[in-house]
């Protein structure tokens, strides 16, 4: 009877273990449906769809980066292109002043040979060239000399002011003294001393000139300002 007791419970015991196994082997492949069926909603397509986006959005960060890139290599080009050109531009006009005036200083100091032929046909009177024949040939020489050389001050772009009977103008005209007369309106140049000179478009010499002035006690075109009649004679 015992031994026929333990065969029973053996047998039973064998069954549990049995039911056990079933049962573990029912739960893994349970488990392995659910792995399978995640498996099966996330395609192969799906995947590459994914990762595709990724790539995109990586793709679109490193073309912002370059652009800016570009963006800002074209700006430096631009100020470089920029520069160059104003560099260009200075060593342009350095060079044509250079051109234009590299003579200035050369017809400064020449401007005395003019101004003494000049002083020589005043020095020589109207009626001495008449009645001297000798007179008459040393003038016309000096005059022929003169012209020559205001010829050749004007072939360097040399210019001769003689502003007599004209408004004074200080960027052009000196004013050495002022002469009172009721003859020409105050301010204007009644006396030239000196001729001016302008090369090109800047001034050379300024002509020394006298100045017309209001004398005192005279009339005057504005009782309240005379301003017209005072002329900076300042040298």
């Amino acid at each position: 009877m015992a031994q026929s007791k333990d065969n029973g419970t053996g047998k039973m015991t064998n069954l549990q273990g049995e039911d056990e196994a079933k049962e573990a082997q029912m739960r893994n492949e349970i488990d392995g449906e659910i792995e399978q069926g995640r498996e099966d909603r996330i395609s192969p397509g799906e995947a590459s769809a994914e990762q595709t986006v990724d790539d995109l959005m990586a793709a679109g960060e490193t073309i912002a980066k370059l652009e800016q890139e570009i963006a800002g290599l074209k700006d430096q080009m631009l100020r470089a292109l920029a520069e160059a050109e104003n560099t260009r531009r200075r060593a342009r006009k350095e060079s044509e002043d250079t051109a234009k005036y590299a003579v200035a200083n050369m017809a400064r100091d020449f401007l005395s040979i003019p101004d003494n032929l000049h002083r020589v046909l005043e020095s020589i009177p109207a009626e001495g060239r008449t009645s001297s024949e000798l007179l008459e040939k040393l003038a016309a020489g000096v005059e022929l000399v003169e012209r020559e050389a205001q010829t050749i001050l004007e072939r360097h772009g040399i210019k001769r002011i003689d502003p007599l009977g004209q408004p004074f103008d200080h960027n052009f005209h000196q004013a050495l003294f002022e002469v009172p007369t009721t003859d020409r309106p105050a301010g204007t140049v009644v006396q030239v001393l000196a001729p001016g000179y302008v090369i090109h478009d800047r001034l050379l010499r300024p002509a020394l000139v006298g100045v017309a002035k209001v004398p005192a006690g005279g009339a005057k075109d504005d009782p309240g300002d005379d301003s017209a009649a005072r002329i900076d004679t300042t040298v």
